[in-house]
């Protein structure tokens, strides 16, 4: 559970360039009372884009194996958890953060935002209530070792007590979203 304030020392271009970019939200907030608002997705997935090769787009592409009837080949070990976001969830936290009374956003860096924590091992168990047949295998690459680096949840108290966050998408519910809408969109092309 990664607390919203906590020691940070990134050391990838990414990670430094959203500290920094945190550090100018409360210094444009405090020296010129600008409305800052920020969050700090976990893992977000979604069936409307491809993956992309980052190392939470195991979740989205594992999906689309799934429907194709094809076995998935993990470049993650099957017990590693990361935090995830269903992509509607993203969204609403974002509608709603912009919506909330400016007296009640205490965050002025970015608000931590959370939904669920999966492994890969999970993931494949929730398709297989659809797709009985669907096999992964475990073949962990380079971006295991950025994963590890990762916090495997988020504390998002702050969200919820300050502005009402709260997600609407479990494992179970996001799996059957991402299938219907990837076979939806499989039948169309």
């Amino acid at each position: 559970m990664t607390p919203q304030d906590t020691i940070t020392d990134p050391n990838t271009v990414y990670g430094i360039s959203k500290l920094a970019g945190e550090r100018w939200c409360q210094y444009y907030f405090e020296k010129y009372d600008v409305d800052v608002r920020s969050i700090r997705y976990p893992g977000l997935i979604g069936w409307k884009a491809q993956p992309g090769g980052g190392t939470t787009d195991y979740a989205v592409d594992i999906y689309h194996k799934a429907i194709k009837g094809e076995s998935y080949e993990c470049f993650l070990e099957k017990d590693t958890y990361l935090p995830m976001m269903y992509m509607d969830d993203a969204i609403r936290a974002t509608v709603e953060l912009m919506e909330a009374d400016k007296s009640s956003i205490k965050v002025r860096s970015s608000y931590n935002v959370s939904a669920m924590s999966f492994s890969p091992e999970e993931i494949h168990n929730a398709i297989r209530l659809h797709y009985p047949q669907f096999e992964v295998s475990y073949r962990p690459d380079f971006r295991q070792k950025i994963a590890n680096s990762w916090p495997q949840s988020i504390d998002d108290t702050e969200a919820r007590e300050e502005w009402a966050w709260d997600p609407k998408y479990d494992l179970g519910k996001m799996t059957e979203e991402m299938l219907t809408n990837l076979v939806g969109r499989e039948a169309v092309n």
